[in-house]
């Protein structure tokens, strides 16, 4: 079952990744996805950290789809987070 969306988390200026929630029913997945992965996704390279949550939401449709692919794909442990790092973009090309 695909996941349904959730909320905006924010840029983690530690990981280098933005953080956005997704439902699994009532149970809220967490998710991130990385700079790379993201700049991959929009076809660019060194996109500023300011400008991070803008280019989520223009690509918030695939982001999703792919953090709902990797969720369905495999066995999850609860509490775990959906990571997406370039090597998923790559399978979805």
């Amino acid at each position: 079952m695909p996941l349904t969306r959730g909320k905006i988390v924010g840029y983690d200026t530690e990981r280098l990744a933005f953080g956005f929630t997704m439902q699994n029913g009532d149970d809220t997945v967490e998710c991130q996805i990385s700079d790379a992965a993201m700049d991959e996704l929009a076809g660019e390279r060194g996109t500023p950290s300011i400008a991070r949550q803008a280019q989520f939401v223009a690509l918030r449709d695939a982001v999703e789809r792919i953090a709902s692919d990797l969720f369905d794909a495999g066995p999850t442990v609860k509490g775990s987070v959906i990571r997406i790092f370039t090597k998923h973009i790559h399978k979805q090309s």
